[in-house]
């Protein structure tokens, strides 16, 4: 077989190639956008199929150079996350902080009981099953590297192979489960009726903001990149003060975004239309990322899954549906916000913060924007959610040891 290797910027063009192709399949086929599937995960699974039938018929592989531009793009849209914060949104979205919060760390451990006890029915090593469980879904790629070594070294032998391919698995899932979850939930409760008004005045609202301009879109963009230095100063000052905390650097470039958010609202001046910018540039780092994420997918690991596994994460999957749509949406309020939450928690249930932001926009765009529920889901998921799935994580090693 050829390997063909591409790279960094090579990488990048093909993700944004498969950005313009999701967005003309969901032009041509509105069944996409009825549905809410983002662009680039229809284009970056079109082209991660095509990939997966030239290894499988021995023809070609790829090796793609992806990593460093991921992580930057990954970092700018957590940077822009952290700008989206105000005292205002925390004050209004400090009750469903806390209840998402809870929440989020209930559906991980029922996540890991769900993995571990089917694995054991199964006849599965528990270590191993557990790969199935909030490791590689709640947590994503960046958990299944982190944790899976660890189950190897308690002796589950596989282990990182199955948290990866788990992983890839929830972020396909994630990626077309949220948005008809989303859509699902606001026409049933014909939220999207109650919104008429309010829509109105928010286009006359944008209407009134001033034009981007060079001074604005540069400002913005520098801001980021600012934002993201003082992200990489926090992670490693934490990583040397306190080793055994361990918090990603892209929660950091969110915290760095934040302060930098809090330092301009204390001048008192009106940055509306600066903050508007930096959301522009966060959106198209979040579809560069997601785009990216899924065109260097190795599908045909999915298929090394043994049966088992398939079982435990088609149900992961239907507990994650039925716990948002039942639990969270209800507890978060009935309302719209509370319908994006939802979708927002089914994207990073299965798939990690970048699936629940995508599919949110994706809802949101064909509905309204809500800006509580992308101040409340990227906190939670990115932030929050990071440490307590840690500690639920660690206790659950330690149990499937026990029982193995």
């Amino acid at each position: 077989m050829i390997t063909i290797n591409v790279g960094m910027f090579q990488t990048l063009a093909l993700s944004v190639i498969a950005i313009y192709v999701g967005e003309f399949i969901r032009n041509q086929f509105p069944i996409w956008k009825k549905y809410c599937i983002p662009a680039p995960v229809i284009g970056g699974t079109l082209f991660a199929i095509i990939t997966t039938c030239l290894y499988s018929f021995d023809l070609f592989s790829f090796q793609f150079d992806y990593k460093t531009i991921n992580t930057f793009f990954y970092n700018v849209f957590f940077a822009a996350m952290g700008f989206a914060a105000s005292f205002a949104l925390l004050k209004k979205g400090g009750k469903l902080v806390i209840i998402f919060s809870i929440l989020a760390a209930v559906l991980a451990m029922l996540q890991n009981v769900l993995s571990l006890g089917l694995g054991v029915l199964l006849d599965m090593n528990p270590l191993v099953a557990l790969m199935s469980g909030s490791i590689p879904l709640t947590g994503g790629h960046g958990n299944a590297a982190a944790f899976a070594p660890i189950a190897e070294q308690m002796g589950a032998s596989g282990a990182i192979e199955v948290a990866v391919a788990a992983a890839t698995f929830g972020l396909i899932a994630g990626c077309i489960l949220g948005g008809p979850l989303g859509r699902g939930l606001i026409k049933k409760h014909r939220l999207n009726e109650q919104l008429v008004e309010e829509l109105s005045q928010t286009e006359i609202e944008k209407e009134a903001l001033p034009k981007i301009s060079y001074r604005r879109s540069s400002q913005a963009a520098f801001l980021l990149l600012l934002a993201c230095g003082i992200g990489q100063t926090l992670f490693l000052l934490n990583k040397a003060i306190f080793p055994q905390v361990n918090i990603p650097i892209h929660v950091m470039s969110m915290l760095g975004g934040l302060i930098l958010r809090l330092i301009l609202d204390a001048t008192k001046r009106d940055h509306q239309a600066l903050y508007e910018n930096i959301g522009i540039i966060g959106e198209i780092s979040l579809a560069v990322f997601v785009s990216i994420v899924i065109v260097t997918m190795q599908l045909w690991k999915l298929a090394d899954l043994a049966l088992p596994l398939i079982i435990i994460l088609t149900l992961q999957v239907v507990l994650c549906y039925l716990f948002c749509v039942f639990i969270t949406f209800r507890l978060c309020g009935k309302n719209y916000d509370s319908a994006i939450i939802a979708t927002g928690h089914s994207g990073f249930g299965l798939g990690a913060v970048p699936v629940s932001m995508a599919t949110m926009t994706a809802v949101c765009s064909r509905y309204h924007y809500s800006k509580l529920a992308f101040f409340v889901v990227p906190l939670i998921g990115g932030f929050i959610s990071n440490i307590s799935n840690a500690l639920i994580i660690t206790l659950f090693l330690n149990i499937a040891q026990g029982m193995g």
